[in-house]
């Protein structure tokens, strides 16, 4: 075969432009530190880049930003459960120095004040939120635990599911004393037939007072029916029947003379306190009862109360609006999950349903009344002495208020007693809203524990991933400037050889 100049000066400059071109792809290694440049260069490292780089881009969304979101979250709601706990041991002091009988009439209005005060600040935590997210509302992150303000916008009908456990037994002090009955005129006409006695009553107290009455509003109670062992019985699509109770409710308010003594076969619904209060045989009635829906309606809130949509299957109504817009609200487990690593979720709310009950409010409602009914007694007791002291005053009034001032003392010493149990049945109230508290922050906690344990192997992946992505994209330095050097040695050759070969002409050979 015959070889040409040409043919050698195309095979010189061919190999001297692949010189330069392997020369110029490790320049590029070395001054972008990355092995290649383009997918078509190496396709196997360009599509396992590309799968290094998804997976830890996504490792770095939850390690860097799902992670620290939901601690923080969950750091909150600890902190604000931490609170209230810390509220309910205050409370908790209070009740034990409320049981105590040597308490002064100062002591005992400082301890209502401070209680209600308590109470407020117990459902104020409700309301902790998170960059303007309600952290116990659930899903409902724009809507408040409590109401922050009185309000009588909405009409609530309320659905609210209790059993014969909720029953309780409560102490009252009864036939009250009344000055108004006392006539300076005609003293002797004052009767003192009615002494002060001391009662207990079965109830069924409702999560809220001042409720619609039975005039004004529906009140149903209905029973879900059960068999011969008390179990609730179930329908074929894994329902509960109801059936309504037959019985007679009538309405009363808790001042009403009897309110707390229903004859038998008659509850009284007394809507100013929220109480079903039940005479014997319809407490028996109800007492084995697994499952009781009672029904009730209320369209006045006070700041502090817990909103019903958060607890109750219930329908608002705006009364605001001309066309009374209804909204309905079916309560059910609301559980917040943020992705916390590849295929692993975490729920990282606490409902408040689940941590704030209105057990621990309507139990300091119940100590207030007891208090108030103690300093009512007493203003009466300081009036009828103002009076005995006075000293124009007759023979039959003096007897007539001596006799008042008795049956008034008697009555103090019953309502005190009444008081003093009152706080005495808070303390297992209180105790038993700690224990659900403490259930709750160990529960938050062995979840925080978790994600932050998966926060620590996130961490060691993240190194990982970027190690191997590295390996996989990141040219050797070193290796890259040693070849480097040795294919510019070998493009100064292919120069130097080209040199010598294209100086030949035909002079050279003539």
């Amino acid at each position: 075969m015959r070889i040409t100049n040409k043919m050698m000066t195309n095979n010189v400059l061919y190999n001297i432009n692949n010189n330069k071109n392997s020369m110029s792809k490790l320049e590029q290694q070395y001054s972008t530190g990355k092995k290649i440049q383009r997918p078509s260069e190496d396709p196997i490292i360009a599509v396992r880049a590309l799968k290094l780089r998804t997976n830890l881009t996504e490792l770095n969304q939850y390690y860097e930003k799902n992670i620290p979101d939901a601690l923080a979250w969950m750091d909150l709601t600890e902190s604000s459960l931490s609170n209230i706990n810390e509220i309910l041991t205050k409370i908790h002091t209070y009740c034990v120095n409320g049981s105590n009988d040597t308490l002064t009439e100062e002591d005992r209005n400082s301890l209502a004040v401070n209680l209600s005060q308590l109470k407020d600040q117990i459902y104020q935590e409700g309301n902790t939120n998170y960059a303007g997210r309600y952290v116990f509302s659930g899903y409902k992150t724009d809507s408040s635990l409590v109401f922050s303000e009185t309000t009588s916008d909405y009409n609530y009908t309320i659905t609210e599911n209790l059993s014969g456990t909720n029953l309780d037994v409560i102490q009252r002090s009864i036939n009250s004393f009344e000055l108004s009955s006392y006539n300076p005129d005609a003293p002797w006409d004052t009767s003192f037939d009615e002494k002060p006695n001391y009662i207990t009553a079965h109830r069924m107290r409702l999560a809220y007072n001042n409720v619609k009455s039975l005039d004004e509003g529906q009140l149903k109670i209905e029973f879900a029916e059960q068999d011969a062992d008390g179990n609730v019985i179930l329908d074929d699509e894994g329902n509960k029947t109801y059936t309504e109770y037959g019985g007679i409710i009538e309405s009363k308010l808790s001042t009403d003379e009897g309110a707390y003594t229903p004859p038998d076969g008659t509850a009284y619904f007394l809507a100013d306190t929220g109480e079903l209060i039940l005479p014997e045989d319809v407490y028996q009635e109800f007492r084995d009862k697994a499952d009781i829906k009672v029904t009730y309606e209320k369209n006045s809130f006070v700041k502090n109360d817990l909103k019903p949509e958060h607890y109750f299957d219930c329908v608002q109504t705006d009364l605001t609006s001309d066309d009374l817009e209804e909204r309905t609200f079916t309560k059910q487990n609301q559980e917040i999950r943020y992705e916390v690593n590849f295929s692993q979720s975490m729920t990282i709310n606490t409902q408040g349903s689940d941590s704030i009950t209105h057990g621990i409010g309507r139990t300091i409602d119940d100590i207030i009344f007891a208090v108030n009914d103690v300093i009512e007694v007493e203003k009466k007791i300081t009036e009828v002495k103002k009076m005995l002291e006075s000293g124009n005053i007759t023979e039959e009034q003096k007897s007539t208020l001596n006799q008042a001032l008795e049956v008034l003392t008697t009555e103090k010493t019953l309502k005190d007693e009444v008081m003093q149990k009152t706080f005495g049945n808070a303390l297992t109230e209180v105790k038993g809203q700690q224990n659900i508290i403490n259930v709750a922050v160990a529960d938050l906690g062995s979840r925080s524990a978790r994600i932050q344990l998966t926060e620590s192997r996130l961490s060691m992946e993240q190194v990982d991933f970027e190690d191997l992505l590295s390996k996989n994209e990141d040219a050797d330095l070193v290796d890259t400037v040693i070849k480097l050097k040795s294919q510019e040695t070998v493009y100064n050759s292919s120069l130097s050889a080209a040199a010598k070969i294209v100086k030949n002409s035909l002079l050279d050979f003539l």
